[in-house]
């Protein structure tokens, strides 16, 4: 069913949502990718084909709006959607103030609220559809120092779930992915902020990381891509309203 499916994939210029976009097309599929960086879109595309561009701000309801009507008018309704785009900043709570938290939730929790259904408008004249939306370990437990982050990844597990509850015997089905640490460039950028944060080197920072993954190493995009692909095969019909955990073990 990927074969000339059109999917759109936002957050899709770098980290897992550019390796869900690569695994699709490789199979495929007509694939969108978003975000709110033109050149770090364009740059992805250049090196994948089957990729296309289209900027998109997903905590924006007419960007996404407008986003979806300018894909499906080039390539046709999406049978795919994987809500990918996210933000991951640690804070305390006692630090966190209104602004942070309507952000976090903004791109998050809104952001896939937005974008699955706008999806949802064009998948319905359809006799298949997947929607994937990359939650997080954070979406199954709290994760200390970032409260806001915990909830808006437990908002995605539910929201999937509710949405699936709603088109039992549809031939559409609803899933999240629920990674641990990944190496993307937000471990980067997650290495320094914890870094300051705990007064510790950077080295100490990423060993921390590694260390909550079971296994004990970080994940590779192309292992949460390969979830994703799966979820899109032919054998995956009755998976419908689960978060699967990809974590190195039990969490």
């Amino acid at each position: 069913m990927i074969e000339n499916a059109h999917a759109l994939v936002t957050g899709g210029g770098t980290g897992i949502g550019l390796a869900i976009a690569r695994a699709l097309a490789e199979r495929g599929a007509k694939v969108t990718i978003t975000g709110r960086r033109l050149e770090v879109l364009e740059a992805a595309a250049a090196q994948a084909p089957g990729l296309f561009p289209q900027v998109m701000d997903v905590s924006n309801e007419d960007s996404v709006r407008e986003g979806f009507a300018r894909a499906v008018e080039a390539r046709g309704p999406v049978a795919i959607h994987v809500a990918n785009a996210g933000l991951a900043e640690g804070r305390s709570l006692h630090k966190t103030d209104m602004a942070f938290w309507r952000q976090i939730m903004a791109v998050n929790l809104d952001g896939a609220f937005l974008t699955i259904r706008e999806a949802l408008k064009t998948m319905h004249g359809l006799d298949w559809g997947r929607v994937i939306a990359v939650a997080s370990v954070a979406g199954l437990k709290g994760l200390k120092g970032a409260t806001a982050y915990t909830a808006s990844k437990h908002g995605m597990v539910g929201l999937i779930r509710g949405l699936a509850a709603d088109h039992l015997g549809k031939p559409i089905t609803f899933n999240a992915l629920c990674p641990g640490y990944v190496a993307t460039p937000i471990i980067d950028r997650n290495i320094t902020s914890i870094a300051r944060r705990a007064g510790i080197s950077e080295a100490e920072a990423l060993a921390l990381m590694v260390e909550a993954n079971p296994h004990k190493r970080l994940i590779e995009p192309e292992e949460v891509a390969a979830a994703a692909l799966w979820l899109c095969g032919p054998a995956s019909q009755s998976v419908n309203g689960q978060a699967i955990e990809i974590s190195g073990g039990q969490i």
